[in-house]
């Protein structure tokens, strides 16, 4: 917190540092004349936030044009419009009418409303998923398009600039030929869905809910890819596909939801798993309804379907989490799921060492591969550290791979749960 006014008579407060007092009480308070005036106080107040904006790689721009919310943007000019004669239905809809709405269209209609309204249409559930695509595919060039003028832009910092650059070259391989884009929204980190399989045809669809640091610079990595969702997700489906060849199975790199940014306050608390939770069940419920759904959640994204477990669907038959600080729940009957709920943990996985307790909203209960909380406990032998769960040739992996195809009987057991899939057989 940043303080640039404190008791009336006493100096700035910067950065949470303690105001200045004298340790002599015979000399009375030092003198801050200076700062009081009223010239120095806002030369200082201009410092501090220069400072802040120039951390954060951007300067302020008096008449900046960039829009912070494109995606808000967007749906507001949706909802005021009117196609072919009609108003458009509520972008907010339920999946279910949307659907209905995008039904009645022929194919040049919804492809002119995908190109009209891109970002709109792209994170629109009950949209047909092939229109998502197309709609994010032009959403991309824009957003790609204006990190490209960025890059060049002079008012920002060198950091600014080549944080553009990155971007547009993340956009530019998001938007490449083949890749299947859910959702994608541009705003502060970004978020961003990915689809590996036949969303539209599936039979069992997997959603890989990953932890802290997720957006759209962290989505995809080229070292160590398997550490980053779009990776995960891959290396999932590819694990699926060589366990059951025929199976109509697609996978979800699910990183549209707000992630803590390290290891703070934020990813010691819930709220932004609360958040991520009411995003996660607007997604499950807008997958085809045919379809069974396995969640497979990483570290914090196992806090997310913690949260997410008691509103979710029936259609969910099985949440998995590897790496997990707690799911805020002191057992799995207390996550309120009729789903199986499976947990896995690397033994050289840091995770284990942080406090599973939740105290003052601080914490995220207990550790969910104790007996005490009545997960399956699975095998992750061959994982490496905290990120090695989807490396190829893992048990882990292999586990993962066979509850999303509905194997569940097929699953290594952990040694201390050698029964884990016992009544499945």
């Amino acid at each position: 917190m940043i303080s640039l006014t404190g008791r009336a008579g006493a100096p700035p407060r910067l950065l949470g540092w303690p105001a200045v007092t004298s340790s002599f009480s015979g000399l009375g308070a030092p003198s801050f004349g200076f700062l009081q005036s009223t010239a120095w106080r806002a030369a200082l107040a201009l410092v501090v936030v220069f400072v802040m904006l120039a951390m954060t790689g951007w300067t302020a721009v008096r008449g900046s044009k960039d829009d912070a919310d494109p995606l808000a943007t967007a749906r507001a000019a949706w909802d005021h419009a009117s196609f072919r004669g009609h108003r458009l239905p509520d972008a907010g809809s339920a999946p279910g009418a949307l659907a209905a709405f995008f039904g009645s269209l022929g194919r040049a209609d919804r492809a002119a409303l995908a190109d009209r309204f891109p970002l709109v249409v792209g994170n629109m559930g009950g949209a047909p998923v092939d229109l998502r695509y197309r709609a994010n595919k032009k959403a991309l060039r824009q957003a790609g398009d204006a990190a490209r003028k960025r890059m060049h832009d002079q008012r920002l910092t060198p950091v600014g600039r080549q944080d553009a650059g990155r971007l547009m070259h993340r956009f530019e391989s998001m938007g490449t030929a083949g890749r299947q884009i859910l959702a994608f929204d541009p705003a502060g980190g970004g978020r961003a869905a990915e689809v590996f399989g036949d969303l539209g045809h599936a039979r069992r669809v997997s959603v890989v809910v990953p932890g802290v640091d997720t957006n759209l610079a962290t989505f995809e990595r080229t070292a160590r890819a398997t550490s980053a969702p779009a990776g995960m997700a891959k290396s999932l489906y590819d694990a699926q596909r060589a366990a059951r060849a025929d199976a109509r199975t697609a996978v979800i790199a699910w990183a549209d939801y707000t992630a803590p940014a390290g290891l703070g306050v934020e990813a010691a608390t819930g709220q932004l798993a609360a958040q991520g939770a009411l995003r996660l069940n607007a997604l499950v419920r807008a997958l085809p309804k045919s379809a069974s759904v396995s969640l497979m959640c990483h570290s914090y994204g196992s806090v997310v379907c913690g949260v997410a477990a008691s509103r979710l669907p029936s259609s969910v038959t099985d949440i998995a989490v590897a790496g997990s600080p707690g799911m805020r729940s002191e057992t799995v009957t207390g996550l309120g799921t009729h789903a199986r709920v499976w947990a896995m943990r690397d033994a050289d996985d840091w995770i284990q060492d942080v406090p599973y307790m939740e105290v003052g909203g601080l914490g995220h209960g207990a550790d969910p591969v104790t007996p005490a909380f009545g997960s399956r406990v699975l095998s992750a032998r061959g994982a490496e550290g905290h990120a090695g769960y989807f490396e190829p040739g893992t048990q882990s992996l292999r586990n993962f791979a066979m509850i999303g195809v509905g194997a569940v009987a097929s699953v290594d057991c952990a040694p201390q749960d050698r029964d884990c899939s016992a009544d499945l057989a």
